[in-house]
Order: structure tokens, then C-alpha cells, then sequence
């Protein structure tokens, strides 16, 4: 009889049962790869279309591409969630639909142009690292 302890799962193949669970873990994913300027918005009663919305820079077009790839890495291999993605190639301002949670990915300059936190916040939000 085999009384060996079974191993714990790690952390990153636990299931994600809820979109709370999957903003927690795209925010830590994103503060991981040294995203900027995180904010996350909840549109629960605002929207229908996703129950959060996350917004966050990368320091230049290639960092942005590489934030993009990294999550969308990450949400397929550990976790098994697809996504739909727009505008990676241009690195601007990459869009990712994970389904309860969309993601903005901008170049800080775009960002700053098209403002869209002002859309979804009533008033200035915290932002979650200043780096």
C-alpha cells in the first residue's frame, strides 16, 4: 500500500472558476512582465460584454507585443482559456477578449490619446504600480 502524500497542484494548473479568478490572475501576470500603469474596471452593471475590463502599458511597441504574447501564452497553456486577439501585430494597442475579462495593452502614447479609462471611471482611478 502506497502511503505516499499525493503532490499539490501548482498554482498556475489550478482551474480558474470565476472572473474575479481570472483578474487576479491576468493582473498578476501582467505585474510579473513589468506592465505599467495596471487599472482594473469592474463593468459589472456598466456593460454586458465582460464582467472586467484591464488596462496597461508596455514602454514601447515591442514591449507591448511581448506583454500580449506572454498572456495569451499563459491563458492557453496553463489555464486552457482561449482568446481573441486584435492589433498585436502593430504593437500600439493590442486588444485581448478572455472572455469575462477584456485587456487593453497600450504604447503610453496611445494610451494618453485615446484615454479610454475615462470612458468606464466616474472619477481619476488608483493605478496600480507607478514603474
Amino acid at each position: 500500500m502506497d502511503h505516499s502524500v499525493p503532490p499539490t497542484p501548482s498554482p498556475r494548473s489550478d482551474p480558474i472558476t470565476n472572473s474575479e479568478s481570472l483578474l487576479e490572475l491576468i493582473l498578476k501576470l501582467l505585474d510579473d512582465n513589468l506592465a505599467m500603469e495596471i487599472v482594473d474596471i469592474n463593468l459589472r452593471g456598466k456593460s454586458t460584454i465582460a464582467d472586467f475590463m484591464v488596462i496597461a502599458s508596455g514602454r514601447s511597441k515591442r514591449q507591448v507585443i511581448s506583454l500580449s504574447e506572454k498572456l495569451i501564452e499563459a491563458l492557453k497553456q496553463d489555464h486552457k482559456i482561449k482568446t481573441t486577439v486584435e492589433g498585436k501585430e502593430g504593437g500600439d494597442w493590442v486588444l485581448i477578449d478572455a472572455g469575462d475579462v477584456i485587456i487593453h495593452l497600450f504604447r503610453p502614447e496611445v494610451r494618453n490619446f485615446y484615454q479610454i479609462e475615462k470612458l468606464w471611471l466616474p472619477t481619476e482611478s488608483p493605478i496600480r504600480d507607478e514603474t
